[in-house]
């Protein structure tokens, strides 16, 4: 498809023209963007209601609270962008990329996170009646910075000719396809310009800051208290992110990680270790063990279905598998053995248990491709469940202790130091969950070591071959049979090395906590949906992708029937937007934008 733009008049003005929708001039419509997003910020200073009994306490004088501070960041970053694209000095490098798409983007999340709180206490208080002046102004003023976001100018696409002789269906289509070419053309964003070499240790400082920005925002979602807090933090997340990629900040920022990806990993884990100590009690630390039991799975499939292209929708079966195996030899009183292994020992147990059933289930069944092996890892995660529900005594040998499962598991004590107790760290008290929670983070970084020591190694790179064309794989000498069998094994090993952590963190495991699809994580369709969301083939998709998955559902209950339908209808808007998955490896990027610049390197795994 060809643009047509208006003939600039300097070489420095941009080839475009203005949203005719609206017909603000450019320089009114940056203006009115600039001025608006500034009064939105003195709006968050006000009161915006006048009781408390709306959440957050929204009635203070010269202190924003609540979903105030959400409309703060947004119209900061509005403003900022804005000034940035006037060529304030000392703002140029916020916008590498252009300042437009940013401003738009910006302006957005501004204008929803206001009119939804604005909307909120209408709502559950009665009526606008309740609002504040606060509240007004801060509508009139997002409003403003969004229609003056909207005049900014852009390459619009020309459409294509219509051919008369086509049905009615057709010219819809052809004008539907257009106004949607339209609307991604106003809020595209430029190329970002590389960045140059700096030193080491400002490249560093930058990375720190990356990661505590990130810890910041993890620690404060996870936090949000009530329902309309979170539901804000998801707007101003999502579209501050898109105003940031939009500026060229995200790309300049993975530039410079990508050159320091040894200190990227670990100042991420140091980050990840930090957060316990940002919690005053062990109720969000519960969230962040299971998060990081769930993304650990999940980063362990992904070397299945990430690496090497085979879809396993059985996979959680090996995470029950490792922690059955853990919950019989750890001492508890419903196990049949009746022997109480060291933690390292029953870990090993839990991993080989798993690895001895991935091999026993993939030797006679990954000569299968595609669909016919999807169906047959399904079958085998419905097996396991079944067997473990049946192994009672009743139905068959007493092992499992049926649907009952093994209860009472006991607390891990290593080297002396008890996880069900409350330790005192630093003047900090860390407790239970806290404990599990350094621990699974140890876990983490050891199935993150396999993950990248694997895919740079000769069997990643056949992998990789494996997923890209397995005939092609197999006439140029690579054992395809040989190499799927040890990523199936690899993969379910690292499922039960999780899951002999899980089975101590919930004291009890039963069959029914490893289905195919369920509302609660971990199951087989919720970690395949974090390894697709999060980006296959990359250490940072799967985690992000099931901390999101694992989050999201726990903080909507408030919806509940619905809950499963509206997680369904975000799942289906992300993968049409962005079907590369949120940290996308180059290579499916291309495969889904075959307009985008081809890279100059792509590494083994085409992270």
């Amino acid at each position: 498809m060809t643009t047509q733009t208006t003939a600039p008049e300097t070489p420095s003005a941009p080839s475009a023209k203005t949203d005719d929708a609206l017909g603000i001039p450019p320089h009114i419509g940056r203006a009115l963007a600039t001025g608006g997003a500034v009064l939105t910020v003195i709006s968050t200073f006000l009161a915006w209601t006048w009781t408390s009994a709306f959440p957050g306490d929204l009635t203070v004088y010269g202190y924003p609270g609540g979903l105030q501070v959400l409309v703060l960041i947004g119209a900061a970053l509005t403003t900022l962008f804005a000034l940035s694209s006037y060529g304030v000095r000392g703002l140029g490098w916020l916008t590498p990329a252009g300042g437009d798409g940013a401003i738009k983007f910006a302006a957005l999340a501004t204008f929803y996170t206001t009119w939804y709180t604005v909307t909120a206490i209408s709502s559950d208080l009665g009526g606008i009646v309740n609002l504040e002046p606060g509240g007004y102004i801060a509508a009139i003023g997002s409003l403003a910075a969004y229609l003056g976001a909207r005049a900014l100018p852009f390459e619009r696409p020309e459409a294509d000719p219509i051919d008369p002789d086509d049905t009615a269906w057709e010219h819809f289509k052809h004008r539907s396809s257009h106004r949607w070419q339209t609307v991604k053309a106003a809020y595209a964003g430029g190329t970002p310009r590389p960045v140059g070499k700096l030193p080491s240790y400002v490249e560093i400082l930058i990375i720190v800051a990356v990661l505590a920005l990130g810890l910041v925002v993890f620690t404060y979602g996870i936090g949000t208290e009530y329902d309309e807090l979170f539901i804000g933090f998801l707007i101003t997340a999502g579209f501050g992110f898109a105003a940031l990629n939009k500026s060229g900040l995200i790309a300049q920022a993975s530039q410079i990680t990508a050159r320091h990806q040894n200190i990227t990993v670990c100042g991420a884990f140091v980050a990840a270790a930090a957060f316990p100590f940002t919690q005053t009690d062990d109720q969000y630390a519960t969230l962040g063990v299971y998060i990081l039991i769930f993304a650990t799975v999940a980063l362990g499939l992904n070397i299945v279905v990430g690496l090497a292209g085979l879809l396993d929708l059985g996979y959680v079966a090996f995470l029950g598998v490792g922690a059955y195996a853990a919950a019989m030899v750890s001492g508890s009183p419903s196990s049949p053995f009746h022997v109480h292994f060291p933690f390292w020992a029953a870990a090993l147990v839990g991993a080989a248990a798993s690895l001895v059933f991935g091999v026993l289930i993939g030797a006679p069944t990954l000569r299968l491709r595609g669909d016919y092996l999807a169906i047959v890892t399904l079958g085998f995660g419905e097996i396991f469940r079944i067997t473990a529900n049946n192994l009672d005594g009743t139905s068959g040998p007493d092992i499992t202790n049926g649907s009952n499962g093994i209860s009472s598991i006991p607390n891990l004590d290593i080297l002396g130091f008890d996880f069900g107790a409350i330790h005192n760290i630093l003047g900090f008290e860390i407790g239970r969950f806290a404990n599990y929670f350094f621990l699974m983070l140890v876990i983490t970084a050891v199935v993150v070591l396999v993950f990248r020591r694997s895919g740079d190694s000769r069997i990643g790179r056949a992998w990789v071959a494996i997923r890209e064309d397995e005939t092609a794989a197999l006439a140029m000498g690579i054992n395809g049979f040989r190499v799927k069998l040890i990523a199936f094994a690899v993969g379910a090993s690292l499922a039960g090395l999780a899951g002999t952590v899980q089975a101590h963190v919930t004291y009890t495991v039963t069959p029914e906590q490893y289905l195919f699809a369920g509302p609660i994580p971990p199951n087989s369709a919720f970690l395949l949906a974090a390894v697709v969301l999060g980006g296959m083939g990359t250490i940072g998709g799967p985690l992000i992708g099931a901390s999101l998955l694992f989050l999201i559902p726990n903080k909507l209950q408030f919806l509940g029937d619905y809950q499963l339908f509206a997680f369904g209808i975000a799942l289906i808007l992300l993968m049409r937007f962005r079907p590369e998955g949120l940290i996308p490896n180059r290579r499916r990027q291309l495969e889904f934008h075959e307009d985008a610049e081809a890279p100059t390197v792509l590494t083994k795994a085409g992270a």
